[in-house]
């Protein structure tokens, strides 16, 4: 459907022409059905992995981590509460609403014998206040990397208000785990620890402290729209795990910095991964292979235009059940949706053409469909004997002949 305002809309203008169950049971099933929606995450992570060719098995994949808002004028919706957006367009930094933490799969896929990356949304877990963000992201995260066990390098992408410790830490556990992650820029770091000298005494852990303004050599070039600086640094929130740090500038010196860690080093990734919307492989090949790691940043704004394409195009805003159960279970429905519109296309041959089409035009064409099937199921079973004529028959066989040449 084009839109789906409410489970009493889709109800009334989809679901009643395919099923006799009544308007309240799609309600019970939201909120009070015990079906565990978590496993969402799983299979649409195990499905949108198989859709890897063999040549680029040894690509890396990467997970987005964002939150997103959605701002509710109700009251009486299960956690709704105040909250800091500093996007928000309505006179103020607070709106009253839900903040629901996310997680994004990339993979990489072949368009046209071009090498692209296809985003597919996971799963969606309403914040509540009772814990934080990073640990609702850190349990998301343990929730679907036992589907990445058999990949060499999983890479989370995230800005500063998730590169820190809680979330951090789960990197830890995986051997083929890394994150690549933007942070503030006033974060402690520290030289790598002295060579052992053999004097007598315990060895120091780490060496001086670094100061973004005067310890990193910037490129003389930019990297893309920056200076940039790199080196290798020691850091509390990694602990004892030696990292490559990033300083950005837009001007050489007197702009605006920016600094990103990074716990996978360049010699790690035996490929580079391009992307068209970022950059063309003329671009990536003079850039220096230190940089690459930052340049993978990139891939985190896919996340970003998901939320964008889902508010805008998906209904995701415009929900209705108050439980927080429903809310949640009706969300990730809405983008299991999603995730078909994206996945089919290059999981099926007869819809390749799709490729490079938006996923609300692929919905479109293919709900056309669908509704002609519904219609032609349903109207011989309805229709009254009395009216039930040659003509009539004559017409609908012309009719369908039309259709299955225009498949």
């Amino acid at each position: 459907m084009e839109s789906a305002h409410s489970i009493r809309f889709l109800y009334h203008h989809f679901l009643s022409g395919i099923t006799k169950r009544s308007l309240n049971v799609f309600y019970y099933a939201c909120s009070y059905a015990k079906v565990d929606y978590s496993n969402f995450m799983n299979i649409t992570a195990r499905t949108a992995l198989k859709l890897i060719p063999d040549p680029l098995k040894s690509h890396p994949v990467f997970l987005c981590i964002d939150d997103t808002m959605v701002s509710k004028f109700g009251k009486k919706f299960e956690n709704v509460s105040k909250l800091f957006d500093h996007a928000a367009h309505n006179g103020s930094n607070y709106l009253n609403g839900h903040c629901f933490v996310s997680i994004m799969l990339c993979v990489p896929v072949l368009d046209h014998d071009k090498i692209s990356y296809l985003s597919v949304p996971l799963g969606y877990r309403m914040w509540q206040k009772k814990e934080s963000k990073l640990e609702l992201a850190a349990s998301m995260i343990h929730q679907v990397m036992p589907e990445f066990l058999s990949k060499e390098h999983v890479i989370i992408l995230c800005d500063s208000w998730y590169t820190k410790k809680n979330l951090v830490s789960v990197i830890d556990e995986y051997p083929n785990l890394d994150l690549i992650g933007n942070a503030r820029i006033d974060s402690v770091m520290y030289d790598l620890a002295p060579t052992r000298t053999g004097r007598r005494g315990r060895p120091a852990k780490h060496g001086k402290r670094l100061c973004v303004e005067t310890d990193f050599t910037f490129s003389k070039e930019k990297i893309g729209d920056y200076y940039t600086g790199v080196r290798r640094v020691l850091t509390k929130i990694f602990g004892n795990r030696e990292v490559l740090a990033y300083v950005t500038d837009t001007e050489k010196g007197n702009g605006t910095k920016r600094l990103f860690f990074s716990t996978i080093f360049p010699e790690d990734l035996k490929v580079f991964c391009t992307e068209e919307e970022h950059s063309s492989s003329d671009q990536t090949e003079h850039v220096p292979i230190n940089y690459i790691p930052l340049l993978l940043y990139a891939f985190r704004w896919k996340i970003e235009i998901s939320y964008y394409g889902q508010k805008t195009f998906w209904s995701f805003c415009d929900y209705m059940v108050r439980s927080r159960n429903g809310i949640e279970m009706l969300v990730n429905l809405i983008n299991i949706s999603y995730c078909a519109m994206k996945i089919l296309p290059y999981q099926d041959k007869y819809f390749s053409k799709y490729h490079t089409k938006s996923v609300q035009e692929f919905r479109f064409e293919l709900s056309q469909e669908i509704r002609k099937q519904i219609f032609f199921a349903t109207f011989v079973k309805n229709i009254e004997t009395h009216i039930k004529s040659e003509t009539m028959i004559k017409a609908l066989k012309q009719l369908i002949c039309q259709q299955v040449c225009h498949l």
